[in-house]
C-alpha cells in the first residue's frame, strides 16, 4: 500500500479513498498482547491503516541516552517489532513522532529533560506578560521550551532525525507521518496572547517583518511609527493600530507554517506529512483563524482533531466542529471513539461517535480516525502518573481484547466507505452560498478583544448559524488566496465588513460580482486597501447585509424533524449520497427532500445515517437506531415512494453491497 495526499484527499494505490484510521497506543499495552489488539482492529473493526504517537519521553527518557526503539532498556519501547507485527498483519501506520504528542502522558510526552526548569539553557516559552507557558500535569506546572530556541530545537532535530534514521527505513508498514499535536503544543486554538513572546519568538516576529516591508522606513510610513532598526518594533497589544495586529496574526501564521516545516524537513522522509489542528474554540475563533493558515504549508496536508463537546446537543461545539472540517481539506485525525469519563459521558455509547464522524465527512472531511480502537491497560507512571487503569474507558476493542458494542458500528462505517468511499469523494457537495474569510481582520479582533471594530470570527460565526437555521450546507473560502473559478461555484458570498481590504481581495470580488455573483457585506463596505489608501472598487459591487435572516427556502433538505442533512451528487452520473445527523431531542422520523422525492429516515436521536442513492433507489445504507445513552431505541429504516427498508426491531441498519447485516 502507497499512500499519496492530493489536495487533502489520501489516494491508496493511485485510487482516492477516504481514510478511515484506528489508533493503538502501543507504549500503554504489553507487548505480549500486540498482535491481538492488531488483528482485532483489523478483523473486528475491519480497518486497515493504524495511527500511533511515538513518544519522546517514552523512547527517550534519559538524556545521556541514546533512544531506544527496539526494546534494549523495555519491551514496550520496541517500536521496530511494533511495526513489523503491522506489516506481517497487513496493517499500514501513520506515525506521530510529535515531538509533543499530549495524549494524556506526563509532560505531553516529552521528556522530563527538555523542560526549561530542568536545563537553564532551553528557553522557556513566554505569553504577552512574560510568563513561561505552562504544560498541567495535574500535579505540577511545568514551562514549555520555545520552539526556535537555539538547545530545544537542537534537541527536536536529533529526536526527529533518529526517528527517520532507525524507525522507518525497513519499517514497510509506515506510510505517512503526523508531525506535532493540535498546533505546537495542543495550542493551535490558544489566544495569539498566548505565544510566542520568548526572544527567539520576538525574534521571528521581526524577521517576518523585515521580509514583507523591505526597510524600517517602509514600516514605519505605513504604521505611523518612527522606528529607527527592527530590534525596535515590539509585539502589539490591544492599543496597537490595526495593521501592526494584523501583522502579529499573520506571524502567527507564519510561525506555525514554520514549525511545520522545520520539524518535517528534520525526520528526513518523503513520505506524505499531516497534521491535526485542535478546532476553535468560539471566543477564540479569530485568533484560530489567524493563525491557522494550511495555504502557507506547501506539502504539509492539514489535519484536525474533535474534543470539544457533543455536537448533536451543543450548537457551539457543532459549529466548531464544522468549521475546522472545511477550513481546508483532509482528515479527522483524531474522533472521539473511546473517552467517556474524560470527557463526556454521551460517549459511553457509539451513536455519538458515529453521528460525528459522519458529520466530519458531510462538513467537508475527507476520513476518520478512531481514537484510540483499543483499550490499554499496561503502562508506568513514569509514562502517565495522572490515569491508572484501562486508556480509554469505552474502546470499540476492549483492554481484554473482546470487541465491545461500538465495534460493529465502526466496522459498519469503515465496509461503507471501503465499498463507496472514491464515488463519495468524487460527488460535489450540495453548496451555494459561501463564507469569505479575510484573515487580517482575524488578527485585528484576536488582540483588540473583538466586540468592535473589524473581525472575521463573528461574522463567520453568524453565518454558520444562519445556514443551519436554514437547513443549507456552505462552503469556506480563504479570500487572499482563492481564485474566480472556487468563487465561481457560489451564488452567493458574504464576507466581514471593515475599513480595508487588498486591493487584489476588492477585485476578485468585484469580479464575481460582475459575472453575476452576489457579494453579501456584514458590517461596513471598505473603502480603503491594505496600505489604507483610498481604494473603494468593491462599494458599488456590495450588498448589504439583510436586515431579518433569510427563511428556509426550496435547497433545504429537511422537510420535518430535527436534523441536519447534506446531500452530494455525482457530476457525471445519477448517484448521490446523503448524510442525516438527528440532534438530540428529536422524536418521530426525518423527513428529506432528495433528487427522488422525499426519502424518510428513522434514527435514534443524537444517532445518523449515511446512504447512497442511486437510479431512482436507495441503495446502501448505515442508520444508527439505538443510542443507549439517550435511552433511544428505534426500528432504523429508510423508505422511499413507500418502500421501507428497516430493522426487524429496535436496531441498527446496514446494508453494504445490497446485504443487511
Amino acid at each position: 500500500m502507497v499512500i499519496e495526499v492530493r489536495d487533502g484527499v489520501a489516494v491508496v494505490d493511485g485510487v482516492p479513498r477516504v481514510l478511515v484510521t484506528a489508533d493503538y497506543p502501543y507504549y500503554r499495552d504489553d507487548p505480549a498482547v500486540w498482535a491481538d489488539r492488531l488483528r482485532a482492529v483489523r478483523d473486528e473493526l475491519g480497518i486497515e491503516v493504524i495511527t500511533c504517537y511515538l513518544p519522546w519521553r517514552h523512547h527517550q527518557p534519559e538524556a545521556g541516552a541514546a533512544p531506544d526503539f527496539t526494546g534494549r532498556t523495555h519491551p514496550a519501547r520496541d517500536v521496530v517489532g511494533f511495526l513489523a507485527l503491522c506489516h506481517e498483519l497487513g496493517l499500514r501506520v501513520i506515525a506521530k513522532p510529535g515531538p509533543f504528542v499530549h495524549a494524556e502522558l506526563s509532560y505531553g510526552g516529552l521528556p522530563d529533560w527538555v523542560c526549561p526548569d530542568a536545563d537553564p539553557s532551553i528557553e522557556p516559552l513566554l505569553d504577552a506578560a512574560g510568563a513561561p507557558a505552562c504544560w498541567d500535569d495535574g500535579a505540577a506546572m511545568r514551562p514549555l521550551p520555545a520552539p526556535f530556541g537555539t538547545a530545544f530545537l537542537a534537541m527536536t532535530t536529533r529526536w526527529l532525525a533518529s526517528v527517520g534514521k532507525e524507525v522507518l527505513p525497513g519499517a514497510g508498514a509506515v506510510v505517512a507521518l503526523q508531525i506535532a499535536n493540535e498546533g505546537v503544543y495542543t495550542s493551535g486554538a490558544l489566544p495569539l496572547t498566548a505565544y510566542d513572546y520568548s526572544p527567539s519568538g520576538i525574534a521571528f516576529h521581526r524577521d517576518r517583518l523585515r521580509s514583507w516591508y523591505g526597510t524600517p522606513e517602509e514600516y514605519n510610513a505605513l504604521h505611523g511609527t518612527g522606528h529607527a532598526d527592527w530590534a525596535e518594533i515590539e509585539p502589539p497589544g490591544p492599543a496597537a493600530g490595526p495593521l501592526a495586529q494584523a501583522d502579529w496574526g499573520r506571524a502567527h501564521a507564519e510561525y506555525l507554517a514554520r514549525v511545520y516545516r522545520v520539524w518535517a524537513r528534520a525526520v528526513g522522509s518523503d513520505l506524505p506529512v499531516l497534521v491535526n489542528l485542535n478546532p476553535p474554540t468560539v471566543p477564540e475563533l479569530d485568533d484560530w483563524l489567524a493563525r491557522v493558515r494550511p495555504e502557507l504549508w506547501g506539502e504539509i496536508s492539514y489535519g484536525f482533531t474533535n474534543w470539544m463537546g457533543v455536537v448533536s446537543a451543543d450548537p457551539a461545539a457543532q459549529a466548531r466542529y464544522v468549521i475546522a472540517a472545511k477550513r481546508a481539506p483532509g482528515p479527522n485525525l483524531e474522533e472521539n471513539w473511546g473517552f467517556a469519563e474524560l470527557y463526556d459521558p454521551a460517549y459511553i455509547d457509539g451513536a455519538t461517535s458515529f453521528h460525528q464522524s459522519l458529520l466530519a465527512l458531510a462538513a467537508g472531511a475527507t476520513g476518520f480516525n478512531v481514537y484510540t480502537g483499543v483499550a490499554t491497560s499496561g503502562w508506568g507512571p513514569e509514562l502517565d502518573a495522572a490515569h491508572t487503569g484501562v486508556y480509554p474507558d469505552c474502546a470499540p476493542v476492549d483492554a481484554g481484547g473482546t470487541a465491545t458494542s461500538k465495534a460493529p458500528v465502526v466496522r459498519a462505517l469503515a465496509d461503507f466507505f471501503a465499498a463507496h468511499g472514491a464515488e463519495f469523494l468524487e460527488c460535489v457537495p450540495r453548496r451555494s452560498e459561501a463564507f469569505g474569510l479575510y484573515l487580517p481582520y482575524a488578527g485585528i479582533a484576536a488582540l483588540s478583544g473583538g466586540t468592535e471594530g473589524p473581525g472575521c470570527g463573528r461574522a463567520l460565526l453568524a453565518f454558520h448559524e444562519r445556514m443551519r437555521a436554514r437547513g443549507l450546507d456552505y462552503g469556506l473560502v480563504e479570500l487572499e488566496s482563492a481564485t474566480p473559478e472556487e468563487l465561481a461555484a457560489y451564488r452567493s458570498l458574504t464576507v466581514p465588513g471593515g475599513p480595508f481590504l487588498h486591493r487584489r481581495v476588492q477585485e476578485l470580488l468585484a469580479g464575481y460580482a460582475k459575472a453575476g455573483g452576489v457579494v453579501l457585506v456584514d458590517g461596513p463596505v471598505p473603502e480603503l486597501d491594505e496600505r489604507l489608501e483610498p481604494y473603494a472598487l468593491l462599494a458599488p459591487f456590495a450588498t448589504p447585509m439583510p436586515a431579518a435572516p433569510a427563511p428556509p427556502d426550496g435547497d433545504n433538505l429537511v422537510l420535518y424533524g430535527e436534523a441536519d442533512a447534506y446531500l452530494r451528487s455525482h457530476p457525471d452520473g445519477d448517484v448521490h449520497y446523503l448524510v442525516v445527523l438527528v440532534r438530540t431531542g428529536n422524536e418521530g422520523p426525518i423527513g428529506l427532500r432528495t433528487p427522488y422525492g422525499t426519502v424518510e429516515v428513522v434514527a435514534a436521536e443524537g444517532g445518523g445515517a449515511v446512504l447512497r442513492l442511486a437510479g431512482g433507489e436507495i441503495g446502501d445504507v448505515v442508520v444508527k437506531g439505538v443510542n443507549a445513552y439517550l435511552d433511544c431505541a428505534v426500528e432504523a429504516s429508510v423508505r422511499l415512494d413507500g418502500v421501507r427498508t428497516g430493522a426487524a426491531g429496535p436496531g441498527d441498519l446496514v446494508r453494504i453491497g445490497g446485504f443487511i447485516g
